[in-house]
């Protein structure tokens, strides 16, 4: 079996087994892979250094290796804050209203791709698979190959990808895509951002698409294309909730709903998500339906993200505006509708959360899959399960909207259809509620991480 190199923005350094709140996930998945096969997981260390040292720090934790470099303050400015995060990550999600466009980010992303090569070339010995992750890092599997790399070379991209006409207006767009025809294999979460690329492959570049295979060529090289949809870490998840944390957080929960019905949200705090047109849903529901304000309250977890770049400032500003408003106008000395919570918990407390949560809110405007949706319907009782309200533009709608008979798909952008999803979930009887949940849980309990992690890496060594 090959080795394993995975490089990707941020690393997870491993925690010991049976340590309390121990990582799940996709970090939990790559390292169980790292440990099954060997190698090496690199890249920042999140750390700022302005003496270039290129000093390489590493480690190896619970039987994983990990190999960190830090970025100079202009890098993270450049590369992070900017290119990545001002550029890409608003394109990607379909905001090219929020997308910065400048020449200084755009060379400070290929400068620390260029460095991140660099880096890690020592690093990757003859026969290692390679396993890159994510927009930060896109063009680094052609600095790869312009540095000699022959190694199989994969890559996931874990956001969406924008529909032709939108990434065309990304200056050197046609650049940004031809280095991903560098790797051997390039993965999306769905079919739809899948199809996405093709279709700019193929319109944008001429390339050559065997459809039923998945496989592009283009200047004589092949890539194969296809979706590996990522699920979350089951085994891991469901223990948490076997925990007395988890238990503790329910209890809690419940105790402090006081006999409502508990509508939950959690989610960092990004424009992405929905939040400020998930809120005017809540206010149109409250509006139409002003006595049910003893029936219901909702609990918005968000916690901070990217607070250094504008847009996530002005997005936190505005949450609290709206909520404040609807909380204003509707509370009474003992009732207060929405709970807004800036801060995070962990796993064991969400699983504690969402079991004691009826309804499950999961509405981004464009999200690549949201695994916090899976995550609800794993938390939930078989026998008195909750609904889950879910955006129609979320990944995961592909496989738990289940024609309808699932999650209750919803139009983030509508206050109106927002308010119906309330009101049907709130009223759902029982058996409706288990046959949904039903045809949900299959997908969540067998489309794991770890099957995700392994298909991909069987695609990638399979040549």
């Amino acid at each position: 079996m090959s080795r394993l190199v995975v490089i990707s923005n941020r690393v997870a350094v491993p925690k010991a087994r049976g340590v309390a709140g121990a990582q799940g996930g996709l970090a939990g998945a790559l390292n169980a892979a790292l440990k099954d096969r060997g190698g090496v997981w690199f890249g920042w260390s999140g750390q700022e250094s302005d003496d270039r040292t290129g000093n390489m720090d590493l480690q190896r934790n619970d039987g994983v290796t990990t190999a960190t470099v830090d970025l100079s303050t202009r890098d993270v400015g450049e590369y992070y804050n900017g290119y990545a995060n001002s550029t890409l990550w608003p394109l990607f999600h379909y905001r090219i209203d929020l997308a910065r466009f400048e020449q200084k980010t755009g060379e400070g992303y290929e400068r620390v791709n260029d460095r991140f090569a660099t880096s890690v070339m020592p690093l990757i010995e003859e026969d290692d698979l390679v396993w890159v992750h994510d927009y930060h890092l896109i063009p680094l599997g052609e600095r790869l190959r312009a540095r000699g790399v022959e190694n199989r070379i994969g890559f996931f991209l874990h956001t969406p990808w924008p529909p032709t006409r939108l990434l065309t207006s990304l200056p050197f767009h046609e650049r940004l895509v031809r280095t991903m025809l560098a790797y051997d294999v390039v993965g999306f979460q769905t079919e739809e951002w899948l199809s996405s690329f093709v279709h700019y492959c193929e319109n944008e570049l001429g390339a050559e698409i065997d459809h039923d295979s998945g496989r592009i060529t283009f200047e004589g090289r092949t890539v194969t294309a296809r979706a590996y949809p990522i699920g979350i870490d089951w085994d891991h998840f469901s223990q948490q909730g076997e925990t007395e944390e988890a238990k503790t957080a329910e209890d809690r929960f419940l105790a402090s709903i006081r006999g409502r019905t508990c509508m939950i949200g959690v989610d960092r705090l990004d424009y992405s998500k929905g939040l400020p047109e998930r809120i005017d849903g809540i206010g149109r529901f409250f509006d139409e339906n002003s006595e049910r304000t003893r029936d219901l309250v909702f609990v918005q977890i968000a916690p901070p993200s990217r607070e250094d770049v504008e847009s996530y400032q002005h997005i936190r500003e505005t949450l609290e505006q709206k909520t404040g408003q609807i909380n204003g106008a509707r509370s009474e000395v003992d009732i207060v509708p929405i709970r807004y919570v800036n801060r995070g918990y962990s796993h064991a407390e969400l699983f504690g959360f969402f079991r004691a949560s009826k309804i499950g809110v999961v509405t981004p405007l464009r999200d690549g899959m949201n695994l916090v949706a899976k995550e609800y319907v794993a938390a939930q009782d078989p026998d008195d399960p909750g609904v889950l309200i879910l955006s129609e533009f979320a990944g995961a709608a592909h496989q738990l909207g289940c024609d309808g008979q699932g999650a209750v798909l919803v139009n983030p952008h509508s206050p109106d259809g927002m308010a119906s999803a309330i009101k049907k979930a709130l009223d759902m009887p029982l058996d409706e509620r288990k046959a949904r949940y039903q045809r949900m849980i299959g997908t969540v309990r067998d489309d794991n991480v770890q099957n995700w992690t392994t298909r991909f890496c069987e695609d990638l060594a399979a040549g």
